[in-house]
């Protein structure tokens, strides 16, 4: 039998998850409201946080105010694409090496990669311009692209390999003994049951290459046509005043690609696809 809550314990729950979901949410919620007030509202006293006067002029305006905005947000979202696929094509045999594979150095390079996440990405920033230059990078999608991928490379390839490491060395020595080869195991076996933890590395990696563009494009590009969303943001911050309203407008129809991938993609988050592959 299993034991039920009491009422008050059932009260206090739902009010631990409400408190917490309030904390979480309210600056997304008072965002939403301040691109609905008109700029006069905002700096009215005493401040209130609902909108006396709703409007949607934000929602129109930003688009003269930032009249590349759109262009912005596409430089993001095909920039943090390529950045996942990048990152999801190194780290998927990566992740299963280090998870079936046992070879000098293994623990070396994955206390390597943890101190990789430890450095910020402002400390590299001259080495990390001097490569792009060498390399005629700078002023073009890849200058992005690169290091973004590098920095996100080290923390997916420890995220996957605890998700292979789960998935039972027995299906592996099924396959060989079947004759499959290592590439055709992972390609086969491997692949489809760790594609729950392959959809969560390409979620995480999506959102963090959305969200570490700014000074990448601020030191390594100089082309307006190539800024991604943060640049584009930034011009909000006027010399006399920012455009408060128009800003959290820009940013919530910025964030709608991530959260469109998000809904997409969240069918394959659910756990247990391994179940019942062995028989017992």
């Amino acid at each position: 039998m299993i034991d039920r809550y009491k009422w008050y314990e059932v009260v206090a729950l739902y009010a631990g998850i409400a408190l917490f979901l309030f904390f979480v949410l309210a600056p997304f919620i008072e965002g939403f409201l301040v691109s609905l007030k008109p700029l006069s509202q905002l700096f009215s006293t005493p401040y209130s946080f609902i909108p006396k006067t709703w409007s949607f002029d934000s929602y129109v305006n930003m688009w003269t105010s930032v009249p590349m905005l759109g262009m912005h947000i596409f430089n993001s979202f095909f920039i943090s694409t390529l950045v996942t696929l990048i990152v999801v094509m190194v780290v998927v045999p990566a992740a299963y090496a280090f998870a079936r594979f046992s070879f000098a150095g293994a623990g070396l390079l994955l206390g390597g990669f943890l101190a990789v996440n430890m450095f910020s990405g402002a400390v590299l920033l001259i080495p990390l311009f001097r490569l792009m230059r060498s390399l005629g990078l700078l002023n073009t999608y890849w200058a992005m692209i690169v290091p973004g991928a590098a920095f996100l490379i080290p923390s997916s390839i420890w995220l996957l390999r605890t998700y292979m490491m789960r998935i039972p060395r027995e299906l592996d020595e099924a396959a060989w003994v079947d004759g499959a080869s290592r590439l055709y195991t992972l390609r086969r076996v491997i692949l489809p049951l760790a594609m729950p933890g392959i959809v969560v590395v390409a979620i995480m990696t999506f959102i963090g290459a959305y969200a570490q563009q700014f000074i990448f494009a601020l030191t390594f590009n100089s082309k307006t046509e190539f800024m991604p969303l943060p640049i584009g943001l930034f011009a909000f911050f006027g010399k006399q005043e920012v455009i408060w309203n128009e800003l959290m407008a820009a940013s919530f129809v910025g964030i709608l690609p991530v959260m469109i991938v998000i809904v997409i993609l969240q069918r394959y988050l659910v756990a247990g696809l391994t179940a019942g592959a062995i028989k017992q």
